[in-house]
């Protein structure tokens, strides 16, 4: 925080940001009962914005000439819609899975974009509020930075993903792949059992390199911008406290700024990457191999 960050030694300060606002204290590296609250908040109130605001788009939108809300709104939708005719041919799942494309690119930007907002803005005020009502002194406000976040988007995909392998291809469809792909199959008995045994390990580490790469590749870039945004603060921080802080301030401003105008394509691109990997993964499930 801005108060209590002078007082810290900028390892101590970064360390201190990195923490989560938890239920409990974690005892272990993997511990699946302690949920990072913070990160809850945030994003379910990034979701019920970004639902209200398309949902507002629809209510009001009218076949006339468009305003500049409702046309921006429509021009991200035809983006989507675009992207989902390329991928994925069954008009019948675009019907659900153009929309869920949507609302994911929309709100993976709302939460990427809550790295541009100041380092110590909302911590600072939590640093006040939090202790006040009982809570530890520790927030985080970038929801993609957490893994827990994006291996949990990148899960429901997943599970998208295994939900059209079984509807599109039926379950014993989907399960002769499963032993057939990507090496086929023979017609001599141990063979057939071999390949079928290699074809089954190879689809499961497919899934699961998949989902994980999905995850981590938002995680590792928004992590990363999240720390160079603390090591501007820091130049601030060091500016406020020496005397001749005046090289640090510019240095402060200059690097705030051209970062955060660098970052805007980075949550911008981020979001679409994700929303796109996604798109090209249902669209996996759709055919046949």
């Amino acid at each position: 925080m801005a108060t209590e960050g002078s007082a810290l030694t900028p390892g101590e300060y970064i360390r201190h940001h990195l923490v989560h606002l938890t239920n409990k204290k974690q005892e272990s590296i993997v511990d699946f009962s302690v949920i990072n609250i913070d990160s809850v908040i945030v994003s379910s109130l990034l979701g019920i914005l970004i639902c209200f605001v398309l949902w507002l788009a629809a209510r009001k939108s009218t076949a006339g000439v468009p305003g500049r809300f409702q046309a921006a709104v429509e021009m991200l939708v035809e983006m989507v819609d675009s992207q989902a005719k390329a991928v994925i041919h069954n008009a019948h799942s675009r019907k659900l899975v153009a929309p869920l494309a949507l609302t994911v690119f929309v709100w993976i930007f709302m939460m990427n974009f809550m790295d541009m907002i100041p380092v110590d803005l909302l911590p600072s005020i939590w640093h006040v509020a939090g202790p006040a009502m009982g809570y530890p002194d520790y927030l985080r406000v970038v929801p993609t930075a957490d893994l827990s976040t994006t291996l949990g988007l990148s899960v429901s995909v997943l599970l998208m993903c295994l939900f059209y392998n079984i509807k599109i291809k039926g379950i014993g469809g989907w399960t002769h792949e499963l032993v057939t792909a990507p090496f086929g199959t023979s017609k001599n008995p141990i063979w057939a059992l071999l390949l079928g045994l290699i074809n089954f390990l190879m689809q499961m580490i497919e899934f699961v390199a998949k989902t994980v790469s999905h995850g981590m590749r938002l995680f590792g870039n928004m992590f990363a911008g999240e720390l160079v945004f603390m090591l501007i603060a820091l130049l601030g921080g060091f500016a406020s406290l020496s005397l001749g802080g005046g090289l640090f301030f510019v240095g402060h401003v200059i690097a705030g700024t051209v970062w955060t105008l660098f970052h805007i394509l980075v949550i911008t691109l981020q979001a679409f990457i994700f929303m796109m990997l996604a798109l090209i993964y249902l669209g996996q499930a759709h055919d046949a191999h």
